[in-house]
């Protein structure tokens, strides 16, 4: 631990996803009276039974930062897992250090996350103190620009907040029309590779682990052997520099073809022509700003087509910037919805990959090797399965915010209950993402190679999701019956016939009682 000499006028807290080297705690921060305070606490890596290479990210984050600030000359109370006297929840480890050092002041920038934020409210008032809350400058919307934009509405749509986003912001507009003529070129980035594959594709830069890294992955490794996933691949950007150059590399390989490629899939192959930027912006190690200017100045560059920039732009400064406005305007309570009344259990092979079916076991093997899924593998293969089985919702996101290394949960939440389970009832996705297996077919190469086949729906070969989709329909046929973008799908199941139909229910009534998995 390293402290300074004095008793601090200020202790600013830094969590671990708050590695901003632009952040608001640095505009007037006096080296000689004030005090950084940071720690590792084994309740971050267990309130949700966390992925090695989750854990790791985070704590190596951490303590590259924690050194790039003192080489800086700025103190800093560094509280590490491996400390004799570390404290085993974050509360404890501050209000401990708050009635020790006697800070005539704590502030925070607002945490990513509601039960952090109660928790250090929490600390703070037992040592007699009051938390100061800053805002995040890292977002380009605050949570009161997006609370007024979002009043009077009766639907939160992201492409009507995206476009006021984009005019706040101006980027990707010339005067005052969108770049390219047109807001959103969402209908031509839903290309495949069809069945000669992706070919040759662009490797992104990896970024082998420095001396503090491995003693971190070593770290990990003997205290979280029982946790899931592996550490062999980590190979994350953990610095700023680092961060910039995954930056720079994904604009210059990938970006031109990541719009027409984005929603596809291949077996074995996890990056794709996707970013992995995700993880640098969300310990914000990036601004968001920065990484759509550096996609635009592509584009006017002639170095990447418009669709492509839009589409990552859209992600980023739309979908990104939108989910956090949702969290923060919504919870606590938004943690609790299950609009679709899902009660079922979490099938257990989400944390081991063991099942047949192709797609759900690519997206698995590859989750737990590498801590990462694409958003589609995400959005169309675990969550789909999980919204047509009928999960519990909080147990679905307990599962991604676990698994994934770029998840915190003001970003994870919505895009789980909202988007991916439609447990908000629309709030934020204008229908449930309900689909067969055909459209696994269609996106992917999975289906040729799976014992289960995308076209039926009952008997020993029919694909789970196929079964599920219909099952899905049936079970709340009265729910969208006249949904405007249901409603046709509804008309469908209407068409099978009464036999057809107990077939459906007894083959998802079987999957079900099988853990998840079809019978057989």
């Amino acid at each position: 631990m390293s402290t300074a000499s004095a008793l601090p006028a200020r202790l600013f807290v830094v969590l671990g996803d708050q590695l901003d080297p632009a952040s608001a705690i640095f505009d007037d921060f006096d080296p000689v009276r004030d005090l950084l305070w940071m720690a590792e606490v084994a309740q971050e890596s267990t309130h949700v039974w966390t992925h090695q290479a989750r854990i790791a990210t985070f704590l190596a984050a951490m303590r590259h930062f924690r050194d790039e600030q003192r080489a800086l000359g700025r103190p800093v109370h560094y509280r590490a897992l491996d400390d004799a006297a570390a404290a085993a929840t974050l509360g404890a480890a501050l209000r401990a250090d708050l009635e020790r050092l006697r800070p005539a002041r704590v502030i925070v920038v607002e945490p990513g996350e509601w039960r952090v934020a109660r928790e250090l409210e929490a600390a703070a008032a037992g040592a007699g103190l009051m938390l100061e809350t800053w805002p995040d400058r890292h977002f380009l919307c605050s949570v009161e620009d997006f609370a007024g934009w979002a009043r009077g509405r009766k639907e939160l749509r992201l492409e009507y907040f995206y476009r006021w986003l984009r005019r706040r912001t101006r980027v990707l507009l010339d005067g005052d029309e969108p770049a390219g003529g047109a807001w959103n070129f969402d209908a031509d980035n839903r290309g495949t590779f069809g069945r000669q594959g992706p070919g040759w594709l662009p490797a992104p830069r990896a970024f082998p682990p420095d001396a503090t890294t491995r003693a971190v992955l070593a770290l990990v490794a003997a205290r979280f052997a029982a946790h899931p996933g592996r550490l062999d691949r980590f190979d994350w950007p953990m610095t700023r520099t680092d961060a910039l150059a995954a930056l720079d590399d994904f604009v210059a390989h990938r970006l031109p073809l990541f719009g027409r490629y984005q929603d596809a899939i291949w077996a074995g192959e996890p990056w794709l022509y996707h970013s992995r930027l995700s993880v640098a912006l969300n310990l914000k190690l990036l601004n968001p700003l920065e990484v759509v200017q550096a996609a635009e100045a592509a584009w006017r560059a002639g170095a990447a087509p418009i669709e492509a920039v839009e589409g990552f732009v859209r992600q980023v400064l739309g979908w990104r910037e939108y989910v956090r406005g949702i969290y923060w305007t919504q919870m606590p309570g938004y943690l609790e919805r299950n609009a679709l009344d899902a009660h079922e259990p979490l099938p257990a092979f989400y944390w081991t990959g063991a099942t047949d079916a192709a797609c759900l076991k690519d997206a698995m093997t590859q989750t737990l090797e590498y801590g990462y899924a694409h958003h589609i593998q995400r959005l169309m293969i675990t969550g789909l399965y999980a919204l047509l089985l009928g999960v519990e919702p909080k147990q679905v996101h307990e599962w991604y915010l676990a698994v994934y290394v770029d998840a915190v949960e003001w970003v994870e939440l919505p895009n789980t209950l909202g988007m991916s389970q439609y447990a908000d009832g629309g709030l934020m996705a204008s229908k449930p993402y309900a689909a067969s297996g055909k459209y696994v077919d269609r996106m992917s190469n999975h289906c040729g190679s799976c014992r289960y086949r995308p076209g039926e729906a009952t008997g020993a070969r029919a694909c789970p999701f196929t079964t599920l989709y219909w099952d899905f329909l049936d079970r709340h046929e009265e729910r969208f019956a006249m949904h405007p973008r249901l409603a046709l799908q509804v008309r469908n199941v209407r068409r099978l016939d009464a036999t057809e139909r107990a077939r459906i229910r007894e083959r998802a009534a079987a999957i079900r009682a099988n853990g998840g998995a079809p019978p057989g």
